[in-house]
């Protein structure tokens, strides 16, 4: 009786614990005689692959094991590595695929350009490699397209995946508190020296469109903060901080913004071309090793343990606080 194989990828970018989960599955599929193929990359494992080519095929799969998953835990990023490329919004087409005829679209982000829906590929490399269930770790753009794959007949299992904890359906999310604990310790290091110069801190932290890394982040840190959901007035909130500096004794106040946060009659306004930047301390909190409570998550989060006992697990062992 040949062997279930499943498959396996991560999206989108890092956070600490994606290890963690890599090494769940391979552990807990070995002891149920399942095979595991690790697709490299995200989705462009599975838009590029071009399995007549051997060196294609070796670069993007890669079989796991107890042995090569022994020790990934210790580090954080993933092994997989990842991507941001969405098959069915592909604004190139790789070499051995380029002539064939795939769905067409228009995209408006950035300017209009044609994007090419690649989801008939993918589910042939699936069928090809033999992939009977995939499992999924990634945020919003990735798990939308495990979506359209669940929609389209594949086996999805979903593990949510983003520092913004954003993700619909879902009490918790993989590296978000290892964000907390970082983003606390940054403010926590800086209080000091705002102190000493008798200052206003502002820290401005991830969170475009959601504003729970900085709501929990002042809340652990007993401070402000200005979320994108809600729309502040902006003499009201420098009034409070100016109150808030001269009731303390050592002269000082710190708030905490969302990188999304707006007050009111605020617009964003864009200047120049886009370019790719990352900030040093963003990138700080993604390259670290999980926190207990990330990698203990992430391993509750792996399959097959059930999204209920998971969540339970979760807010049990996380906090106490909650309902």
């Amino acid at each position: 009786m040949a062997k279930k194989r499943i498959g396996i990828l991560t999206g989108g970018g890092d956070v600490p614990g994606l290890n963690s989960v890599i090494k769940s599955v391979a552990y807990r599929s070995n002891e149920n005689d399942i095979e595991v193929l690790g697709l490299r990359r995200g989705w462009e494992g599975l838009t590029h692959l071009n399995l007549e080519d051997p060196t294609s095929r070796s670069h993007y799969v890669i079989r796991l094991n107890r042995e090569n998953t022994r020790t990934i835990d210790r580090r954080g990023g993933t092994v997989l590595h990842s991507s941001r490329t969405n098959p069915a919004k592909m604004q190139k087409l790789p070499d051995h695929l380029a002539g064939m005829d795939f769905p067409v679209s228009l995209s408006r982000k950035g300017g209009i350009a044609e994007t090419w829906d690649v989801s008939r590929q993918v589910l042939a490399n699936l069928s090809a490699l033999g992939i009977e269930h995939l499992i999924v770790i990634g945020g919003d753009d990735t798990l939308s397209y495990a979506t359209k794959l669940e929609e389209l007949g594949v086996k999805v299992i979903a593990i949510p995946k983003t520092m913004d904890n954003d993700v619909r359906n879902t009490e918790y999310c993989i590296g978000f508190s290892t964000a907390i604990t970082r983003a606390s310790d940054a403010i926590q290091r800086q209080r000091t020296t705002v102190g000493s110069h008798e200052r206003i801190g502002i820290f401005r932290v991830f969170g475009r469109d959601a504003g729970f890394t900085a709501l929990y982040t002042a809340y652990a840190t007993s401070i402000r903060c200005v979320i994108p959901e809600y729309k502040v007035d902006l003499d009201k909130l420098i009034q409070l901080l100016l109150e808030e500096k001269r009731a303390n004794p050592s002269n000082y106040a710190l708030v905490v913004l969302s990188e999304g946060a707006a007050w009111e009659g605020y617009a964003v306004q864009e200047y120049g071309e886009l370019m790719p930047m990352v900030t040093a301390r963003r990138q700080a909190w993604r390259n670290r090793s999980p926190t207990r409570s990330s990698d203990a998550s992430a391993r509750r989060r792996s399959p097959p343990t059930s999204p209920t006992t998971c969540d339970r697990a979760i807010r049990t062992s996380w906090t106490s606080s909650w309902p």
